[in-house]
């Protein structure tokens, strides 16, 4: 009977799929819960066949496997959660297993019905009272995952998530096709006079709901769906020949009508697969107002990461798959997903597919002339970067240059008045002296500080070993502890005296931020300064942490800037001094987290000799 093949075949397709969705188990959320959904789908269209395979005498295995039934609509209801990212609690993802699992249960030790003769069917199950409990059950959480995908459907159209929401709509679609499938069961079940024909579309439930999600995750999901309709149609295509032959012939040949079927499929293959490639693969055609309103849409990135992302979006929604925009970093071209990859060379920005070997023509085509827009928008994004760089550079120096000139000017003409204020007090009680002496002092060092952080210098650089260099500076510190990385030495290509000025800031910082604390402060119970340092693939970090009060939250944005301090006479230039240093060694400073000290500073220093010597970093 034609239905029973069809269940069969639907049966091993179901099968086949779930095979399929575990081995991309890792690129579609909640592929694994699907996977075992598909298989109790597949445990039901078995139970339903059982007795017209071996006959009633297994009806008792039959009803064993269709009590399977709650306990899938489980599996299909934290899929539907899982997938949509609907988060419903631990409790109800709790509740639902213990409604299905009862429900399977219950069924299972109770017999759920019974079956019955139908003329079109065969055997089929009769519900009875713990049946219809149990069906109940599964229905309620049909409905409960039909209720998270419309959900999401909503949110993703708020969002205006365009793939998010063609795959959640393809999960509902999918739904939507099983229970019209199913009103072929309920066709049989009330006996109605008519066949129950929706059956026949039970092979496409399992194929609409895969394929819906794999449509956009997963780019050989598509050619395997271009191949199948192109088979599909070319079959078709002969079995309509083989019908009309005949008809058309005045003599009944076989070896005619196979080369009429031969002839047929050849004439007809590449129109059908241009036509399966349209319907699988929709917009291989580029015109020239598309191409205007790709370079119009990517004209909005002011940077190669937004560039990137947008140009992934235009181009995954153009062929209906997910595509991987990358500018300036080329990927391995084994990727999963398939990529264009835009680089910078002698000849210009030029862009390369990646991973597009299952793709046909049409969709390469288009990725092809994407990519030239991509190009296009990637060389213009970079020569924004590189002229707001070098006005940013033309106003860090005009900068540098009137702060320079400002703060020489500062020093020549307050040094003098220093000398005679000293002078003055020569005379003075010794607290007094003391006093003019500090404050003297102070001003002395802003204006040094002043001068050393405007004027233009260079970094003499040799290779130097940082750890002993640290271990030379901690000496002559009181209390210190020293990591185990700089036990060994960590060379590289550095200015040792600019080095040794960075860490002379950075300790003299943690010095009076230690001693602020005060002596009625508990003792730590960790030495109250710490310096470590760990070596990376391409830097070497250097972490000095101390156990003073920490850095105010009012300072932490603006920490590097001029005349940001955490200390009370503090000039408020020693760490944008030490950021202009680690600058110009290409390295950075950051204010980070070790516990248990309340502050740290890491020192980033890049293993590899620095791309220029002179000083250019923001004040």
């Amino acid at each position: 009977m034609l239905i029973h093949a069809v269940l069969g075949f639907a049966l091993l397709e179901t099968l086949a799929l779930a095979a399929v969705l575990l081995a991309w188990a890792d690129r579609v959320a909640g592929a694994r819960l699907l996977a075992a959904f598909l298989f109790g789908i597949s445990l039901w269209m078995t139970g339903n066949e059982l007795p017209n395979w071996f006959g009633p005498q297994s009806e008792h295995t039959m009803m064993l496997l269709l009590s399977t039934a709650p306990f899938t609509s489980v599996l299909f209801f934290h899929f539907c959660t899982v997938f949509c990212r609907v988060d419903v609690g631990r409790w109800g993802i709790a509740a639902a297993y213990a409604l299905g699992g009862g429900a399977s249960l219950t069924a299972m030790f109770f017999a759920p019905g019974h079956i019955v003769q139908h003329r079109d069917i065969g055997w089929i199950a009769i519900a009875d009272t713990v049946g219809w409990t149990a069906s109940m059950a599964w229905v309620m959480l049909g409905i409960g995952g039909v209720a998270v995908l419309l959900t999401a459907l909503l949110r993703a159209h708020r969002a205006q998530d365009r793939q998010k929401f063609r795959q959640i709509a393809a999960v509902t679609a999918s739904c939507l096709w099983g229970m019209v499938c199913l009103t072929g069961y309920g066709i049989a079940v009330l006996d109605l006079p008519i066949y129950p024909f929706p059956l026949l579309g039970l092979p496409l439930y399992s194929l609409i709901l895969v394929y819906g999600i794999l449509r956009y995750g997963v780019f050989v999901a598509n050619a395997w769906a271009r191949r199948a309709l192109v088979w599909a149609l070319l079959l078709g295509l002969g079995a309509v020949v083989v019908a009309v032959t005949p008809l058309l012939l005045p003599f009944e040949s076989r070896w005619l009508g196979g080369l009429a079927v031969a002839a047929s499929v050849l004439a007809l293959n590449g129109p059908v697969r241009r036509f399966a490639e349209r319907l699988v693969y929709p917009g291989g055609e580029v015109s020239i107002a598309d191409l205007g309103a790709w370079r119009l849409a990517l004209q909005s990135a002011g940077s190669v990461q937004a560039l990137a992302e947008q140009a992934a979006e235009l181009l995954s929604a153009r062929i209906g798959a997910q595509v991987e925009v990358h500018i300036g970093a080329p990927r391995n071209a084994s990727a999963s997903t398939p990529q264009l990859v835009c680089t910078d060379s002698s000849e210009g920005w030029n862009a390369t597919l990646q991973g597009w070997d299952a793709a046909p023509p049409g969709p390469r085509h288009v990725a092809e002339l994407f990519g030239t827009v991509v190009a296009e928008a990637a060389a213009r994004v970079a020569q924004a970067q590189q002229f707001a760089a070098r006005e940013r550079e033309r106003q860090l120096q005009a900068r540098l240059a009137e702060l320079g000139s400002l703060a020489a000017t500062v020093a020549h003409d307050i040094r003098n008045p220093l000398n005679i204020i000293s002078m003055a007090v020569a005379m003075a009680p010794s607290d007094t002296r003391r006093e003019v002496a500090d404050q003297v002092g102070r001003i002395a060092n802003l204006a040094r500080d002043l001068l050393d952080y405007a004027k233009p210098w260079k970094l003499s650089t040799t290779r130097m070993d940082l750890a002993a260099q640290v271990r030379a500076a901690a000496m002559r510190l009181p209390d210190v502890e020293l990591g185990a990385g700089l036990d060994h030495a960590l060379l590289m290509e550095a200015d040792p005296r600019r080095v040794d000025q960075a860490l002379t800031n950075l300790f003299e910082n943690a010095r009076i931020a230690i001693a602020s604390v005060g002596a009625d402060s508990a003792a730590p119970t960790h030495s109250p300064m710490h310096i470590d340092a760990e070596t990376t693939d391409n830097a070497v970090l250097l972490h000095i942490c101390d156990s003073g009060p920490g850095v105010p939250e009012e300072i932490r944005s603006k920490l590097f800037e001029p005349f940001a301090s955490r200390s009370p006479g503090g000039t408020g230039l020693g760490l944008a001094i030490v950021a202009r240093i680690m600058a110009a060694h290409g390295g950075s400073v950051a204010l980070t987290e070790r516990a248990p000290w309340r502050t740290c500073f890491t020192l980033c220093f890049p293993l590899a000799t620095p791309t220029t010597a002179t000083i250019a970093t923001t004040p």
